[in-house]
């Protein structure tokens, strides 16, 4: 039985057994197309079946495509990685890093003792946070009235520095400022620019940051796991009527389209006789930038968004621009250097460039990192591999 075989009975097992409600995966190699597959239903309660073209809210899986843009605009010198980023986005210049709070509640704060860059924005070593993660944020956030960043309002970028520019790393909204950047560099709307510079390219026709009716039409909701395991469909949409559209995780799309960025990741930079990016880009992004630093693990502040995150437990790990780097061959087999993230709502790839080949799994459940959908992604890639 070769992997696809073994990752559908899986898939097919998993829905069946109520773990998720549908599962859209994909797979493929640097020259070799691959496959996509659906399996359940999108919306439980719903006939209609989950697909290779059913339309998700990939969330944080956007950061590698918002990335990948700013780093098209640095190979054409319109942005540059170790400038302060205010050159680009001046109100970057005004950050501070938050210190704590006095006795009233209000936040301390200072300067921070040197500038962001964007290699600080795409590495997650800028300081910026999210408050899921961070209750200091949130705090701060009820203390400021700072919007979320989900409501796609400026205002919401108006967070502080959890510590000085390149002496930590947290997960964060550095992503949604690059998106800023790339604006600025471009003179487009980060979703045109988008759409123009890699989308249309890579045949990416069902991404994007608005939901076209097309789109609306083969939408898979997110479900709401409960305390007791059971999932029920929620109402959570990005804004469609933002006043940035976020580069950090707004973005929906399909496995069938995800994969054909994947695999021009997998492939240096080509996409068939088209080439989006120099291979020498493709290796700087894909080299992991914050050695003597690495990942921690992700605490949660808001167990209604998401649980605890640790991709591999005991197993060192590094960032790239903007990748996880596994710093050691994984249990799953993945090659050592290989790259991933994934989306809020349980949405998750990788790019194996030791073993040539990338992969797609997506459902559309929260809290993030869902123990049944991790388990299964897991086992997916482990399919694939042969193990």
């Amino acid at each position: 039985m070769d992997g696809k075989d073994a990752a559908a009975i899986l898939m097919q097992g998993a829905v069946q057994a109520g773990k998720v409600p549908g599962i859209a995966i994909a797979a493929g190699g640097r020259e070799e197309a691959g496959f996509a597959a659906g399996f359940g239903v999108r919306r439980l309660g719903a006939p209609e079946a989950m697909a290779p073209d059913t339309v998700v809210w990939i969330a944080s899986m956007t950061k590698a495509i918002t990335a990948t843009a700013a780093m098209r605009l640095v190979e054409a010198g319109r942005l540059a990685l170790d400038a302060p980023a205010a050159e680009a986005v001046p109100a970057l210049g005004a950050v501070q890093v938050l210190e704590g709070f006095d006795d009233a509640g209000r936040p301390r704060l200072r300067a921070p003792k040197r500038p962001v860059t964007l290699r600080h924005l795409l590495t997650h070593t800028s300081g910026f946070g999210y408050d899921m993660w961070s209750g200091e944020l949130g705090r701060y956030r009820k203390a400021t009235g700072t919007p979320a960043v989900t409501t796609c309002r400026d205002a919401a970028l108006g967070l502080p520095l959890l510590f000085d520019p390149g002496e930590g790393w947290t997960y964060g909204i550095g992503i949604d400022w690059v998106g800023k950047m790339v604006e600025a560099a471009s003179g487009e709307r980060l979703g045109a620019h988008l759409d123009r510079t890699l989308f249309a390219p890579l045949g990416m026709a069902d991404t994007a940051f608005r939901l076209r009716d097309d789109m609306r039409a083969r939408l898979a909701p997110v479900h709401a796991r409960a305390a007791d395991g059971s999932l029920a469909p929620i109402a959570l949409e990005v804004e469609q009527d933002p006043e940035f559209e976020m580069g950090g995780g707004g973005l929906y799309s399909t496995a069938r389209d995800y994969l054909a960025f994947a695999r021009m990741i997998l492939n240096g930079g080509r996409h068939g006789r088209d080439r989006l990016l120099k291979p020498e880009t493709v290796a700087e992004m894909a080299r992991d930038q914050i050695g003597p630093l690495s990942v921690t693990p992700m605490k949660t502040a808001a167990p209604a968004a998401t649980n605890d995150v640790d991709f591999f437990p005991g197993l060192p790990c590094g960032w790239g621009l903007s990748f996880l780097v596994n710093r050691k061959t994984t249990p799953e087999g993945r090659s050592a250097g290989g790259l991933a993230w994934a989306g809020l709502a349980n949405t998750y790839y990788w790019i194996d460039h030791g073993r040539g080949t990338a992969g797609v799994f997506l459902t559309q459940v929260m809290p993030f990192f869902d123990a049944k959908a991790v388990g299964l992604f897991r086992a997916f890639e482990a399919r694939m591999n042969g193990l």
